[in-house]
């Protein structure tokens, strides 16, 4: 029997994962970018991660006008992995997927990972998407390969967590660790279940990029990297160095 939280009256649903902390000024374009979804077979999970700006009266202004979109309002502030936990205890839908509060999807993401998915087997798949500053305005282009497995994937995070979806009816679900880098270390043990991931064409979204964000500072990002390879993988010395040389890479090739 599936307990709380199973797909087993949702055969088609997304269930889309959104944490959500003082993001007043972008959250309301991320949810519509939702609401233009072709595919309209989804739900939208917000979790209100203790906010102290104007983030609860926003989301909430949206559950109460579509009844797909749900809040969960914390009282205490628990951070972005444990908050994505929430939001997926209380995911019914067969697919997962995520989207934080200031970015945005393509109208037609979902409808194209859905409708591979369903023709093609896959149980995770991801895409292209734009970088872009706190304007808006587009600063490149994450290009990913068609296909990756869970080596691939240790060279670099090719998954953009907003890109990423997989089927949760299948793999089960994937909660997050409280580790920097959480997105990719998820991301990593869900690969682990199956052979492979599939890229779909397009771009699917648009991943908002800050100065002084921890995506740009490139040391710290470094050592998290080394981390999951030692710590959160288990990998050995040699392995641990030879992946990081295809981070540092991938890392500027990504920039360029």
């Amino acid at each position: 029997m599936l307990g709380k939280g199973s797909s087993e009256n949702a055969p088609d649903m997304v269930s889309i994962i959104m944490p959500a902390f003082n993001a007043a000024i972008y959250v309301e374009s991320s949810i519509r970018s939702v609401l233009k979804q072709t595919y309209p077979d989804w739900e939208l999970i917000i979790i209100n991660d203790a906010s102290t700006d104007d983030t609860l009266a926003k989301v909430t202004s949206h559950s109460e006008s579509d009844s797909r979109i749900k809040v969960i309002d914390l009282a205490e502030n628990v951070g972005v992995a444990a908050a994505r936990n929430r939001g997926l205890e209380a995911a019914i839908g067969k697919y997962i997927a995520f989207l934080d509060s200031d970015d945005q999807w393509a109208n037609d993401k979902l409808s194209k990972q859905v409708n591979y998915m369903e023709s093609n087997g896959a149980l995770i798949t991801y895409g292209a998407y734009r970088r872009v500053d706190e304007s808006g305005r587009e600063i490149g282009i994450v290009l990913p390969p068609d296909v990756i497995g869970y080596k691939d994937l240790l060279k670099s995070n090719f998954i953009g967590n907003l890109t990423g979806m997989y089927n949760a009816q299948e793999l089960g679900k994937q909660y997050f660790s409280a580790v920097k880098h959480e997105d990719y270390v998820a991301w990593l043990k869900i690969l682990k279940r199956t052979k492979s991931a599939s890229a779909v064409g397009g771009i699917l979204g648009d991943y908002r990029v800050y100065s002084g964000s921890t995506s740009s500072n490139k040391l710290k990002a470094a050592t998290w990297q080394w981390r999951i390879y030692r710590e959160a993988e288990s990998l050995g010395l040699l392995s641990s160095a030879m992946f990081m040389i295809f981070y540092t890479y991938y890392a500027i090739k990504k920039r360029l």
